[in-house]
């Protein structure tokens, strides 16, 4: 049974003057959230002065290196409202932060879900990474009102594992996807993700044979189908940011498609032999948040958009 490529995908915070303490040689949970907030703040009043960025600060915006004041400081309308997910390190002295907030450009106001990551020295920002994903479909946005209360639930204590092995835990992801075995990555059972919005796993099954099947399955069955075969280079995967408290780790990739091949088989799907591709080669850099609870993935955010095949990071000449 032929199936398109989109049955699965694989891809305001108020300004009051508020600005970062330039003077706090390490910064803690809390503070890292307010970096996150002042940060946002000043981009929606497009004032990069109400931030306290190194002199040699290195700035990326989809995959772009700029400087403060362009990209997104010129177009930010409205900053997250409801939608918002933070992930603090204070060893890494790095925040992670997905959320949903407004620019105005030249077709008008329009919806965005931002992933950002800021990374501090001695209280100033030395890394600030934009990734932007624009258009948005309409029925996903509904899934982008509100975080799901398990990824800002605190993980108990008992159940909670060590920074070190979070970052394992979630650089195993991408190695599961790579190599089409569900067995290199600890999902639970009842393991969602939404991309984009849209859910990707957990939908309610079809009652046609086939059509659907795997985007109702869970995290670990949707991969053993097979269905993301065409999937054999993620690089670079930076997964340096992880909060034992809400179990929350964060990442970001470039999942790089030669799309050579023209369909996958599918594997124990009734009904559905195959998906076929016929999709030009792409990148997609991307974000992702984990939720990770007694040592396995429980939610997956995670957010991105195309580019040409092998593209540049930006971090290759970001801050020269």
């Amino acid at each position: 049974m032929r199936k398109t490529f989109n049955a699965v995908l694989i891809f305001g915070v108020a300004f009051a003057g508020a600005s970062i303490n330039a003077n706090a040689a390490r910064c803690d949970r809390a503070c890292l959230d307010k970096t996150v907030d002042a940060y946002i703040a000043a981009m929606v009043a497009h004032d990069p002065s109400h931030v306290a960025f190194a002199t040699d600060l290195k700035f990326v915006e989809n995959t772009v290196p700029m400087k403060p004041g362009e990209g997104l400081w010129k177009t930010a309308l409205e900053g997250p409202t409801t939608f918002k997910i933070y992930v603090p390190d204070p060893k890494a002295q790095q925040v992670g932060f997905l959320c949903m907030m407004k620019e105005h450009d030249k077709d008008g106001d329009k919806p965005i879900q931002l992933g950002l990551r800021l990374k501090l020295k001695d209280g100033k920002i030395t890394e600030a990474e934009h990734l932007i994903a624009r258009n948005l479909r309409e029925n996903s946005l509904k899934n982008l009102q509100t975080p799901r209360p398990g990824l800002l639930a605190t993980v108990p204590p008992a159940e909670r594992v060590s920074r070190e092995k979070m970052l394992k835990i979630g650089e195993s992801y991408y190695t599961a996807l790579v190599t089409a075995d569900s067995n290199d990555a600890p999902f639970a059972d009842d393991c969602l993700r939404h991309e984009n919005g849209m859910q990707t796993t957990g939908n309610p099954p079809s009652k046609t044979p086939g059509l659907g099947t795997t985007g109702a399955m869970g995290c670990a069955a949707q991969i053993k189908t097979h269905t993301f075969d065409y999937i054999t280079r993620i690089e670079p995967r930076r997964v340096w940011i992880a909060d034992p408290e809400t179990g929350l780790v964060f990442g970001l990739s470039q999942f790089r498609q030669p799309m050579e091949q023209k369909f996958v088989k599918i594997v124990g799907v009734p009904g559905l032999e195959k998906i076929d591709l016929n999709i030009a080669p792409f990148d997609l850099p991307a974000a992702h948040i984990f939720k990770i609870q007694g040592g396995k993935f429980h939610e997956i955010e995670a957010m991105g958009y195309t580019m040409p095949y092998n593209s540049k990071t930006g971090w290759e000449s970001a801050g020269k």
